[in-house]
C-alpha cells in the first residue's frame, strides 16, 4: 500500500484499559505475537451496537479474565486518542481497513486477587503480565503507541503510584 492509501484509510473504534492495583501500580501484559519485549495495556475493538465502556469491561474479560465485579471505575479519556500504525503492519492487520485505532481510555481499579487473573483466555493475547509503575509502562510500550500512552498517563495521574 503506499503512503496516499494508508492515509485514506479510517482509524478502527477501539477502547483501551488502564487497570491499576490498590498501590496505583499498572497491569502490563506481554503480547503473545511478538517475540521481542511488547508490553501493553488492555485494548480491543468495538463491536456494533456496543457503548465503549460495555467494550472495555468485555475486552478485559475476554483479554485478562477479569468481570466487571472485580473492577470500580475511576475515569475515562476526555476525548478519543488516535495512533496510525507503521506503515509496513497496515496492510497484514485487520485485513488492510485501517490506518490504526481511535481510542477512548478507561481507568479502572482492580479489586480482585492476583491470582483471579488468567491468561489463559479463548483467544489468548499475553503470555505473561506483571504490575508496573507509569515510567515503565512508557518505556515497555511499542514506539507508535508512545505518545497515546503519555497521554492516557497525563490524564490519569492522580490515580497512578
Amino acid at each position: 500500500m503506499t503512503p496516499e492509501q494508508i492515509a485514506a484509510l479510517p482509524y478502527r473504534p477501539c477502547v483501551g484499559i488502564m487497570l491499576i492495583n490498590p498501590d496505583g501500580l499498572i497491569f502490563a501484559g506481554q503480547r503473545i505475537d511478538s517475540p521481542v519485549p511488547a508490553w501493553q495495556m488492555p485494548q480491543g475493538g468495538i463491536d456494533a451496537g456496543e457503548k465503549p465502556s460495555q467494550a472495555a469491561l468485555r475486552e478485559l474479560a475476554e483479554e485478562i479474565s477479569v468481570t466487571a465485579d472485580q473492577v470500580e471505575a475511576l475515569a475515562k479519556s476526555s476525548d478519543w486518542l488516535a495512533y496510525d500504525l507503521p506503515h509496513d503492519i497496515v496492510p497484514r492487520i485487520w485485513k488492510g481497513r485501517y490506518r490504526g485505532q481511535k481510542q477512548r481510555w478507561f481507568l479502572f481499579r482492580y479489586t480482585g486477587r492476583d491470582d483471579q487473573i488468567d491468561l489463559n483466555t479463548a483467544h489468548p493475547e499475553f503470555s505473561h503480565w506483571r504490575w508496573i509503575a507509569a515510567d515503565e509502562m512508557l518505556a515497555a510500550i511499542v514506539p507508535f503507541k508512545r505518545r497515546i500512552y503519555a497521554r492516557v498517563i497525563e490524564e490519569f495521574r492522580p490515580f497512578l503510584a
